[in-house]
């Protein structure tokens, strides 16, 4: 029989306990209170706090952790190891979508509909509990199936219109920062996303995609995030109706 990793995350569910298995993995229980996602750089000197406040929010399992390093910093004096034009672009998205006029870092975004400062770990709880309770927060069932023949996302009811994307993200890095505002310093960042594509559309009718096993082995060693996203027309990232996540290593 083959070895299966099955992760169900259930938005605004009435089930106390989800599970991650895959063969003697362990799993990452809990359903999703929210997706946050941090814009960070190792050459801001604002943002330790802020990837400190990710690391303790991943590690509490109750919230979808992704941090996003971009690249606009790096004439500073330290080009970020983990930045990317990508990241940078994705945070400029975020400022057309939510009728921001400029970018900033540490920013939070929350559910893809609105922003704190990532420092500001109280500020993200009020958002995530604000959202969840006005129904502006995670609001569709995402259900990610991994298994030696390739990757199962069901996705469940709902209103809209969004995009299935695919997050690839390295678990936790260690950087020893030798010159810039950080220089010195030996930073630790959690979930730092190092790829993303579509891998579906959905339309507010239940679906399941069968996808190969090439879209998770094609990223060894890295976590991968389903993101159940709106888009603009332009391509702009949009609210986050639902999400799931695959953790780095699990075996197939």
């Amino acid at each position: 029989m083959s070895l299966r990793a099955h992760c169900r995350i259930l938005a605004l569910s009435a089930l106390t306990g989800a599970v991650c298995l895959a063969g003697s993995a362990v799993a990452r229980a809990g359903d999703f209170k929210g997706v946050v996602e941090l814009f960070t750089s190792q050459g801001c000197s604002s943002c330790p706090p802020a990837d400190a406040e990710l690391a303790r929010l991943d590690q509490s399992g109750e919230v979808l952790a992704l941090s996003y390093h971009v690249d606009y910093w790096n004439y500073l004096g330290w080009a970020d190891t983990l930045s990317s034009r990508s990241s940078t672009e994705r945070q400029y998205g975020y400022a057309k979508t939510l009728g921001r006029k400029n970018v900033y870092t540490p920013q939070a975004v929350i559910n893809g509909a609105d922003h704190v400062n990532g420092a500001d770990g109280a500020a993200i709880g009020a958002m995530l509990e604000s959202q969840s309770s006005n129904g502006s927060g995670l609001t569709v069932e995402v259900e990610a199936t991994l298994d030696a023949d390739g990757l199962s996302i069901a996705v469940g009811h709902g209103k809209g219109k969004a995009s299935i994307v695919a997050v690839y993200f390295d678990d936790i890095t260690t950087v020893n920062i030798a010159s810039g505002e950080n220089a010195g310093r030996a930073i630790t960042y959690h979930h730092s996303v190092r790829d993303m594509q579509t891998v579906g559309m959905w339309s507010g009718e239940a679906i399941t995609l069968r996808l190969p096993k090439s879209v998770i082995s094609a990223h060894p060693g890295r976590g991968c995030a389903i993101l159940l996203q709106m888009v603009d027309e332009d391509g702009a990232p949009g609210r986050i109706l639902g999400a799931a996540m695959i953790d780095p290593d699990e075996p197939v």
